[in-house]
């Protein structure tokens, strides 16, 4: 796929999800006991549901089936936001048990680029974005090798060079996974929208927030100096209409 193509690709589906959280989140403009936020959350049930981060496809795997929220009547199937939140524990915990700089995010995704290197510059990790390189992780006469000791990738799918690299060299891997993703290749899954510009932002901010708390770098009670907004994708309407 060229890039002209994924960013229009990327558009139409932006579009789509935009048009279904949009829908989503009306029955919460009234608030009732049922839809008062869980307390804990790492952010406002709100805020992440305006992010579209539970919003999956009309696909389900049988891998992600564990994680699915429910099924809409047009088909759609919705992330359960909770299980969100705990694997975003759960992955920056793991995560932090690494040196930063051992720690590699991967995007492929024009959309995850931007949040990826967002996440590496906050946390000390090693980005590789764009195209992946084959034989940047399992090519040890590959001049420009890199050697993580994880891996965190934004579509396993899209993303499939890289996963296949790192489990044929043993290196953990850490994805994010919506509703058509499969495991294979994958050790610890964030379920999560992983097609939005927003939801991409808000996964990789949270995420960092989380290392670096779990380092005890920052405060518990603390937030990052950079916002969300700075982690998103900046991509003009020109570009995204070829």
């Amino acid at each position: 796929m060229s890039e002209d193509e994924e960013i229009k690709e990327n558009a139409e589906e932006e579009t789509e999800q935009n048009e279904m959280k949009e829908e989503e989140i009306k029955p919460s403009e009234e608030p009732t006991e049922a839809a008062v936020p869980e307390e804990g959350l790492l952010m406002p049930r709100d805020t992440l549901l305006s992010a579209g981060i539970h919003i999956g496809t009309r696909m389900k795997t049988g891998d992600m089936e564990q994680f699915i929220y429910r099924v809409r009547a047009d088909g759609l199937f919705v992330l359960d936001v909770k299980k969100t939140d705990d694997r975003i524990r759960v992955a920056a915990k793991f995560l932090a048990r690494f040196e930063p700089a051992k720690v590699a995010a991967a995007a492929t995704r024009l959309y995850a680029q931007e949040p990826v290197n967002k996440f590496c510059q906050v946390t000390g990790a090693t980005p590789v974005v764009g195209r992946f390189i084959p034989g940047l992780l399992s090519n040890p006469l590959y001049p420009n090798r890199i050697e993580p000791e994880v891996l965190v990738v934004s579509d396993p799918r899209v993303d499939l060079q890289a996963v296949r690299e790192a489990s044929s060299v043993g290196i953990p891997v850490v994805a994010l996974c919506s509703t058509d993703n499969e495991f294979t290749g994958v050790d610890l899954v964030i379920p999560t929208n992983n097609k939005g510009r927003r939801a991409l932002a808000v996964i990789y901010w949270l995420l960092a927030r989380q290392v670096l708390r779990e380092r005890g770098e920052l405060a518990q009670d603390k937030d990052l100096t950079l916002t969300v907004d700075d982690f998103e994708a900046k991509i003009a309407r020109e570009e995204e209409e070829p």
